[in-house]
């Protein structure tokens, strides 16, 4: 089957580090994330809690993206891939689409129960429910490694090394996410969105994950990319970034598909609802950004509007020595 057949209708063709794209699409809006190690182990915890809604009200990933991650990986019907914190499934059903066999680790039960129920049948899938640093993988074995919005949760002591001794020499690490954009566009309800978050919560306001214009990240991205953990570390701010992983990848590549996303008040709290960010709120906290994200789409009479860009860094696994 050819992969276009599973492009959806509004995706846009995807930026790189050396090609801008010009088109927009209607997407989610990036949303901000721990990044101590702490709470990277309590993942499961977090998005466990409210597997339902995470279900409902995040997206996947633009099917170009992971065209391009397939066809860098060369990895086409029966080729063995791994997936780390594959959540509800949104992307193992992408994966699954392609022919490929899939090991899927998750370590909220919850989540995977929501991941079994939806993929039956879909195919060759085996789940296994545990934290990726803790599972038993074999070496050598996978032509791609997987990960959606969820490398930034694994010890970064343990996951580039993990990742690198589970893939053959030569196979892809693949990892895809949601980065915010900062564009004109939007830039006006995103500053009262952040003034209303820097009043209710100054500490999580403070920790807020740096938006840029897509140029200046994909230039960003193009300056680390003798290091793919320093790439992402770049790209949401996370604390992520280890040396050792620049001794592991090579041939770091990253492709942005940016989208501009609008929202009802009701809508984009209930996206908070499923965020990291959201738990570290209090219940009156909670209510009041509810609240004020209800009195702005009031007063601006249309849809919240953000940007973001869906990103996709692949890196080479390097010839073991």
């Amino acid at each position: 089957m050819n992969h276009d057949d599973h492009r959806r209708a509004g995706d846009s063709e995807p930026a790189s580090i050396v090609r801008r794209a010009t088109k927009h699409v209607l997407g989610l809006p990036y949303v901000g994330v721990m990044t101590n190690r702490a709470g990277a182990r309590g993942y499961g915890t977090v998005f466990d809690q409210v597997a339902g809604q995470y279900d409902r009200h995040r997206p996947g990933y633009p099917e170009a993206l992971i065209d391009q991650a397939c066809e860098l990986a060369g990895a086409g019907p029966g080729a063995p891939v791994l997936e780390i914190g594959c959540g509800t499934g949104q992307l193992t059903r992408s994966l699954l689409r392609r022919g490929l066999r899939v090991t899927a680790i998750e370590p909220g039960g919850q989540l995977l129960a929501r991941a079994r129920d939806q993929l039956q049948g879909v195919g060759d899938v085996r789940f296994v429910n545990e934290r990726f640093e803790d599972a038993s993988l074999p070496c050598a074995h996978y032509q791609a490694v997987f990960c959606a919005s969820a490398i930034h949760w694994v010890d970064p002591d343990v996951s580039w090394r993990k990742t690198a001794d589970a893939l053959i020499d030569g196979g892809t690490l693949a990892l895809v996410s949601y980065f915010g954009l900062e564009e004109p566009r939007s830039s006006q309800d995103q500053q009262a969105l952040r003034a209303a978050m820097a009043r209710i919560a100054p500490a999580l306001a403070a920790a807020w994950p740096t938006y840029r214009e897509l140029d200046r990240m994909l230039a960003g991205a193009a300056a680390r990319r003798a290091n793919v953990s320093e790439v992402w570390a770049w790209l949401g701010s996370y604390d992520v970034a280890r040396g050792y992983a620049g001794r592991l990848f090579e041939h770091v590549r990253l492709a942005a598909v940016p989208r501009l996303i609008e929202k009802t008040a009701q809508e984009l709290n209930a996206l908070l609802g499923t965020t990291s960010f959201w738990t570290r709120l209090s219940p009156r906290q909670r209510n009041a950004l509810a609240a004020d994200n209800g009195v702005l789409y009031r007063q601006l009479g249309r849809p919240i509007r953000s940007s973001t860009a869906a990103c996709l860094v692949t890196a080479r696994r390097a010839p073991r020595t």
